[in-house]
């Protein structure tokens, strides 16, 4: 596909998306909203990928949307907020949750509003030492969106997502690892070639048993115990007929290494 905000390539299983406009902080606008719906529903097609890695360009992960995107004339009336988030924001969002494959973000500077929540939204996280996270939000006089409102307080509790939402101020990737906000923080250098590792790591793995995982996982939250219990039961069936279960019993047993190829 042609490009010219986002880098999108596959290769041996692992997709890798890079937000590329690093003059802008990597910011959204609608070419880049375009251009990475693009990308999701290519990944969205059995057999294209088997992870998804997530990162930006240059000095930014992602600083938000780009204001000059919305920027509203003296008189003229307000932006609506709301139909940009429908249009772009929610459907981004949910489609990463969905992805049938695990979604690393690798947070390689600043994540700010939407930003930050758009790494949140990813299975896993892991972010450079330099890093940092800002809930940017009520310095405009917003709500944080993105499902921050809903992620933040799952993660870390309603006092330190009310404390990093109303405030605005930054939160460093070692102090997210502490909170629990994120899986990992790392030395900068580190951080790509660990991402990738962990990238081919799962690109190797049980895919249809990680969808399964991610998705009974984030079930749990709106779930009884009795219910996940049923959730449990039904993906064990479901996935006790793949080839992909019969091969790591089989790995097991001749104590090799598996061989999985995703179904």
């Amino acid at each position: 596909m042609a490009l010219s905000t986002i880098n999108f390539e596959i290769q041996a299983g692992v997709a890798t998306l890079t937000l590329n406009r690093p003059d802008k902080l990597n910011s959204f606008n609608t070419q880049m909203h375009a251009e990475v719906r693009t990308a999701l529903k290519t990944l969205a097609r059995p057999g294209s990928a088997r992870v998804l890695l997530l990162t930006g360009a240059g000095r930014a992960f992602c600083a938000g949307q780009d204001l000059s995107d919305r920027a509203v004339a003296p008189g003229a009336r307000a932006v609506d907020l709301g139909k940009s988030i429908e249009k772009n924001y929610r459907p981004l969002i949910l489609a990463l949750r969905k992805l049938p494959m695990p979604v690393i973000a690798a947070v390689n500077g600043v994540a700010a509003g939407a930003g930050a929540n758009i790494a949140l939204a990813c299975d896993m996280v892991i972010a450079a030492r330099s890093a940092g996270f800002v809930q940017a939000f009520s310095k405009l006089g917003l709500v944080p969106d993105c499902g921050g409102t809903w992620m933040l307080p799952r993660l870390i509790g309603n006092a330190r997502a009310l404390g990093l939402t109303l405030l605005g101020e930054k939160l460093s990737a070692a102090q997210a690892q502490d909170w629990g906000l994120i899986w990992r923080c790392v030395d900068d250098e580190q951080l790509m070639p660990i991402a990738s590792g962990l990238a081919r790591q799962f690109a190797a793995g049980p895919t249809r048993g990680y969808a399964r995982t991610k998705q009974a996982i984030y079930a749990s939250w709106g779930q009884s115990l009795s219910e996940q219990l049923n959730l449990e039961r039904d993906f064990q069936r479901e996935l006790g007929g793949s080839a992909d279960y019969r091969e790591g019993v089989a790995a097991f047993l001749e104590k090799r290494t598996p061989n999985f190829t995703g179904r």
